[in-house]
Order: C-alpha cells, then sequence, then structure tokens
C-alpha cells in the first residue's frame, strides 16, 4: 500500500521513554502556534503539532495524563511531564501530537503558522500560510489539501 511518502509507522514517546505512541496514518497537516498559551505550555516561541487522524493515534505504552489549564485536552507524560499531544474539545476526529515526540522528527516543518497576532516579535518559522489567529474552519480542507501536495516529508 503506498502511503504517499510518510514511511508510516511512525512511533515516538516521551524523555523518559516510560509513554509510547505510534501514528499509522500520513498527518492532516503541521503547524506551528504562536499563541501565548502555547508559549507558556511549551516555555518556547510557539508549540509544534502534527494534526493526525484519530484512527492513525495510539498509545502503545504508558498512560499519559491529561493536564494544562484546561485539564481535558492536553495530554502529558505522568513521569516526565512532556506534553505529548492534544485532543482538541470537540474534534474528536484528529490528535495534535507535539512532533518531536517522534523518535525521527528531522523532517519535520510547520506548513502553517496561527496565532501570529501574539507571537514575540523575533520569533519566525518556514510555514508557508500564516494567519493572525486560527483560520476559518472553511480553509482547513484547502489547507489540508495543499499540504497533501506541499508539505514536508521524511526523507
Amino acid at each position: 500500500m503506498d502511503d504517499g511518502g510518510w514511511k508510516l509507522p511512525w512511533d515516538g514517546g516521551c524523555r523518559c521513554g516510560e509513554t509510547r505512541i505510534r501514528l499509522s496514518m500520513p498527518p492532516l497537516i503541521t503547524m506551528a502556534c504562536h499563541c501565548t498559551g502555547c508559549q507558556t505550555m511549551s516555555a518556547s516561541a510557539f508549540s509544534l503539532s502534527i494534526a493526525v487522524p484519530s484512527d492513525g493515534f495510539e498509545v502503545v505504552a504508558g498512560g499519559p495524563v491529561p493536564g494544562g489549564l484546561t485539564r481535558d485536552q492536553h495530554y502529558f507524560c505522568p513521569s516526565c511531564k512532556s506534553w505529548m499531544y492534544t485532543r482538541p474539545k470537540g474534534l474528536d476526529w484528529f490528535v495534535n501530537v507535539r512532533p518531536t515526540m517522534l523518535d525521527e522528527h528531522s523532517w519535520y516543518a510547520p506548513f502553517v503558522e496561527t496565532f501570529t497576532g501574539e507571537k514575540l516579535p523575533w520569533a519566525a518559522t518556514a510555514a508557508a500560510h500564516s494567519y493572525s489567529r486560527l483560520p476559518e474552519m472553511s480553509e482547513f480542507d484547502t489547507l489540508i489539501v495543499a499540504f497533501g501536495r506541499e508539505g514536508a516529508r521524511p526523507r
């Protein structure tokens, strides 16, 4: 079966190795979020994510726990507290995985950046598409198709 050059599945895990994940379906899109909430949670200028279909995501070892401000959508390793993934409320069809949790993530590049209105003045990404907030839901279909054609892939 042709996976479009994605070289799946991808395995990954937290910093201590207690929690392990597997991605078995191609990503929908890759993003960088500059919102102040992501800045604080990631202790960085922005957070990175890979949106994958829920059916293509599984926890294969360990038991991530919910945390963060909302305590119902952000998941962390209970041992090392690595922020591993997010399950956005009301959007059960995908999971936002932190790409640095993947064992091999050197290929990663954000295709879309969001909340640029809140970004730190010096922060820059190579994203092809920028939004001062979030794109409209109606724009995501076009972005997902464009990412399928143009997005970065593992080498």
